[in-house]
């Protein structure tokens, strides 16, 4: 049993039964909508219809404004295919071992995915080209003579090679929320300049293609970094404390931060930090750019430099120009949205990635995966001031969406286009 939901293309190609989203002339028979199915949880009978499925919409939204999608389809695939073999065994395994899914590949379908998102680029980013690349890097480790005698302790291994990625080829670690490159890693085999997520994910691979070869005569550890200055480092494994347990991260853990660094980075909606992602998206229907009345003062005193920036924010989202991380990305936020949901970790994405939605226009599937948030957290009591906050707004998200599509002909307009006109990013 995978731990990722299923990517599973509908059974038909073009529109999608319910389908809101019609392709334009000439592309119907080239398209195929997708849904995913939740993976059934611990403890439930399987009866093998997986739950009832759910749309994914950025795609078909934007094959329905004319933005082209091959590229962008062909990563998720990709991506689809190798969260497909991370089984809840090798799920929860240390990327030191990473076994089932290529976390590599896997890494570079999603950027695949988000360059073609917002580059339109003719051709796809070449992933296969960074695979080899990284297989350079790590052959690299014993041509460049760094591989220590063999019998040597685990100690001089590991120094040698932190002294051959962080010293000769030069690595180092950036931050991803003042660069958003360095959480791609293709980026960071290019520029030598990435998170520590991404040089952990490096530090693996190599660690890997040695252990192909037989070179390594230990269980080996990475320590994963939790501050905002030090590298990730390899360590014996048998020597491993408790303390150390925090710092091991897993292969889903990987993946699922990867995304979720991407989705708080271009998440359209951040004008109260202090708020979850949620509750800025759902407070943007009420105080949003050009909506702000008396009621504003109550929430706290808000600059003109503020409301300057959030106004400009906000026409620069609806023009479709998306330069700068701190203006958000919409395109990115659903897809980064979209991945989580298929692994299928959290209910709460599925609520997040609702709430997107409905800025989309798109309610009929905003109100399918907030039902399906409800049923998942049904037995979950909210205890924390934060949780009672979020769970009243998720009911007063419904309730508005439902008045929306209770009004007499709305399923019959064709809303889904519009979001994406002139939506060209530069």
């Amino acid at each position: 049993m995978s731990c990722a939901a299923v990517w599973a293309p509908s059974s038909g190609l073009g529109r999608h039964p319910g389908s809101s989203f019609p392709l334009p002339v000439g592309r119907r028979r080239e398209r195929a909508s997708y849904t995913f199915r939740p993976c059934a949880r611990a403890g439930d009978a399987d009866d093998g219809s997986g739950g009832i499925p759910l749309r994914m919409a950025l795609h078909d939204s934007l094959d329905a404004s004319g933005v082209a999608t091959e590229h962008a389809r062909a990563a998720r695939e990709g991506f689809a295919k190798q969260i497909g073999r991370l089984t809840r065994l090798n799920a929860e395994t240390s990327i030191a071992i990473s076994r089932g899914a290529d976390l590599a590949r896997t890494a570079l379908c999603i950027a695949a995915e988000d360059d073609s998102l917002v580059s339109h680029s003719s051709v796809p980013l070449p992933v296969d080209a960074f695979i080899a690349r990284l297989d350079d890097l790590s052959t690299g480790f014993l041509a460049a003579g760094f591989l220590p005698p063999s019998g040597a302790p685990p100690e001089v291994f590991f120094d040698h090679l932190d002294r051959y990625l962080y010293g000769y080829k030069g690595f180092r670690r950036s931050n991803e929320m003042s660069d958003g490159r360095a959480i791609y890693l293709h980026s960071a085999l290019t520029c030598r300049s990435g998170s520590a997520l991404m040089l952990s994910l490096i530090y693996s691979e190599i660690l890997k293609t040695l252990r192909l070869y037989g070179l390594l005569e230990f269980d080996e550890e990475i320590s994963f970094p939790h501050d905002h200055n030090s590298l990730p480092r390899g360590y014996d494994k048998q020597k491993t404390k408790l303390s150390d347990e925090p710092n091991i991260m897993t292969s889903k853990s990987l993946l699922v931060e990867i995304l979720q660094t991407l989705k708080g980075m271009f998440w359209p909606f951040q004008s109260k930090q202090s708020r979850s992602l949620f509750l800025n998206a759902v407070a943007a229907n009420h105080d949003g750019p050009g909506n702000v009345d008396s009621r504003a003062s109550s929430r706290g005193n808000i600059s003109a430099i503020e409301m300057a920036a959030a106004k400009a924010a906000q026409h620069r989202l609806m023009r479709g120009v998306w330069t700068n991380v701190r203006f958000g990305d919409m395109r990115r936020a659903l897809a980064a949205c979209e991945r989580l949901v298929l692994l299928d970790h959290d209910p709460r994405e599925l609520r997040d990635y609702a709430a997107l939605l409905y800025h989309c226009g798109h309610y009929e599937e905003c109100l399918q995966y907030l039902t399906s948030f409800q049923t998942a957290t049904v037995f979950h009591s909210k205890s924390s001031p934060l949780e009672i906050l979020e769970d009243d707004a998720v009911a007063t998200l419904r309730a508005r969406v439902s008045l929306i599509l209770a009004e007499d002909g709305w399923t019959r307009r064709r809303h889904a286009a519009s979001y994406w006109t002139n939506s060209e990013p530069w």
